[in-house]
Formats: C-alpha cells, structure tokens, sequence
C-alpha cells in the first residue's frame, strides 16, 4: 500500500462513447464497492454531448447509504467545470478513476486533461490508452514485438472500394469479422460469413470510427487475463468466455447474460502460464500502467495462444470478466479498488520527480 489516508476519489463514467451506458452500470457497482471510510467519493459524470456534470442522484444516494445506489448511474446532474472537479481542494489528496469505456475517456483525451491538471488517476497514461485503443495501431506495436495474433487487414474509410481485393491479398479466408479500430464492448463488430456481406459489415463499423480493422476468423477458446501493476505488473488466473451467441457480441455481454465465464479458465497449468506471461509482454509494449484486460484466442489444435486485444480500462460491471478473475486470484472488489489508487498514486509520485528546468 501507498498511504491509507483519506482520499477524495473522482469517478468518471459516461462520456461520448457508444459504451456510455456499459460505463454508467460499471460506475454504479464501484461506488457501491469503494470503502466509504477511506475515500470521499464524488461521482461525477459526462453526458453524451461532453458536458461534465456532479451525478446529484448517485451523491444523494451515497449519503443514504451505498445500498441505495441504483444498478446503472446516471450522467445528469450539476454542470461543472472538468478541471475544477479534478483539482485538489481543502484538505483531501484527490484521485480520478475514470471508468469511460471507449472513445473520448479510454484512448487517452481524458488522460492527457488529467495530466495537464497534475493529479494522480487510475490506469494507463496517455500513450498506452491512446495505442491500446487503436487497434490497428496496437496490432502493429505488438507485432514488431513479435507477439503471436490472428492475420489482419487495417483499412481507412476511404479505402473501402479496394477491401475485397486486400483481404484477398492478405490472404484471409471467410468468415472475418470487421470492426472499427477506436472502441470496444464489440460495438459495430460483425462476423461476415462471405465476400458478399464485406461491404455492408465495413459500413457498420465506419459508423463509428475512420479506421477499420478485418480480422480472420478463427475456431478458437477465448481467453482473458487480469493485469495489475506499474512497472511490476502481475496477472490474474485466466478467465474464459463461452458465448451462447454466434461469437461475443454487445448484447451477449451485457444484454441478454447468458454467455459462460468460466473463472478459472479450464487451462492446463503451462497453457495457463502462458497466457499470463504473454499478458505481461503485451501490457509492457503498450507502456501500460495501472490496469489492463488482455485477451487470447486460443486454438487447441492449431497455433496456441493468439493475442486478440488490450482493454486499458476494462469493464467492471456485475458481469465483467476483469472483477471476476481478480477475486478468484484473492483479490477481493474493494481491494481491487484500493489498489488501483495506490498505484495511481505511486506513478504520480514518480513522474512528478522529473525536472520541468532547463
């Protein structure tokens, strides 16, 4: 542990994302979870058109009791200024853990306001949330490291009249699934089952973002370990998803509940040990800090351990695999929460040691 004095601890959920609700139900259960007697807690949320605003209901709410609070908060309330909300007043150190899934909050853009305000947060800085967000960019990252992931087409939006003709080039074979290079929860995700569906699918997913990424279908388990850590990060036991849809989509996640976490994934121990281990080399080239979720696709029978992606800012959600298999590894909520505090104070201290004089 850092310090276990009082802190005053912003939470962050909302934003302009299309996992703005997924963000509002993580918020919720962490502020039902965070130790009241450490931490004052300030929820604060960010509308969809950006606006930043003190959550009135979940603070009332609060000081009825944290049993009072609702299954998902609610982005509305009193405007605030974003910078005056995140600096230090009165007596209380303050910490920001931004629960902003997605686009405008998990690729860096909150971040670097934080930074430029000089108050610790939670999670990666402003390179690694920015790369790990960009999935086209972190596949290139990650592929110069020579981690092992499934064969891939990066597209622009102004290249979609040639995507047939460079998926034939990169010699993928259907299905593929596209999707937009800047979000997650699987939103604008589509599996296309032949050439004939690729222009529809790659539509979808330019609703959402200019870069596009076509993946190779692959027959695989998924997989998902926990990291936690600054520059020693360790990792959880290994989760895995068993989907009841025809792959992991939105509404699996968090609509319908009916695909399987298995915690701990069935693993042997040296397929278990590697996932962590690849774990650990991906979240160290992607210079992240804090928390992350790293996932695998893993083919029994053919090439092992695929890297599939790094989510910087994982869901916490009832249902969320990054709770989970820190619990089963005996990290309990509340102490998965006290922890990323500590290490968010922890880099602070140490970044703030470097000179600003000539």
């Amino acid at each position: 542990m850092v310090s276990s004095d009082r802190v005053r601890l912003v939470v962050l959920f909302g934003g302009r994302s299309a996992e703005h609700e997924v963000s509002c139900t993580s918020a919720a259960h962490v502020l039902r979870a965070a130790d009241v007697e450490r931490y004052e807690i300030v929820p604060v949320g960010i509308t969809r058109d950006g606006t930043w605003v003190v959550a009135d209901e979940a603070v009332a709410a609060l000081e009825e009791g944290q049993e009072s609070l609702p299954d998902q908060l609610e982005a509305t309330g009193t405007t605030v200024d974003p910078l005056q909300v995140v600096s230090p007043t009165g007596d209380l150190p303050v910490v920001v853990l931004p629960l902003l899934h997605g686009t405008h909050g998990e690729d860096g853009t909150v971040q670097g306001l934080l930074e430029v305000a000089g108050v610790p947060y939670a999670g990666s800085g402003v390179l690694a949330s920015a790369l790990a967000m960009d999935k086209a960019k972190a596949k290139e990252v990650l592929g110069a490291r020579g981690l092992p992931q499934v064969p891939h087409v990066v597209l622009r939006d102004t290249e979609l009249e040639s995507a047939a003709d460079a998926v034939v080039a990169a010699g993928l074979t259907y299905p593929v699934f596209t999707k937009p290079a800047n979000l997650g929860s699987s939103v604008g995700v589509t599996k296309v089952r032949g050439p004939e569906g690729l222009a529809d699918a790659l539509a979808v997913a330019a609703q959402y973002d200019e870069w596009l990424l076509v993946e190779q279908g692959v027959e695989a388990r998924e997989i998902e370990v926990g990291v936690l850590g600054n520059g020693r990060p360790r990792t959880s036991v290994p989760g895995e998803i068993v989907s009841s849809h025809d792959f992991y989509d939105y509404d699996d996640k968090y609509v319908d509940g009916t695909c399987q976490l298995l915690v701990p994934a069935p693993l042997d121990d040296e397929v278990a040990e590697a996932a962590r281990a690849l774990a650990v080399e991906a979240f160290l080239a992607l210079r992240c800090e804090g928390m992350a979720r790293v996932d695998f696709f893993y083919e029994e029978d053919g090439r092992g351990l695929l890297l599939n992606e790094v989510n910087t800012i994982p869901g916490f959600t009832p249902v969320s695999m990054y709770p989970r298999v820190w619990a089963a590894s005996g990290l309990t909520y509340g102490e998965l929460i006290d922890e990323l505090v500590d290490l968010a104070i922890e880099r602070h201290q140490r970044r703030s040691r470097f000179s600003t004089k000539r």
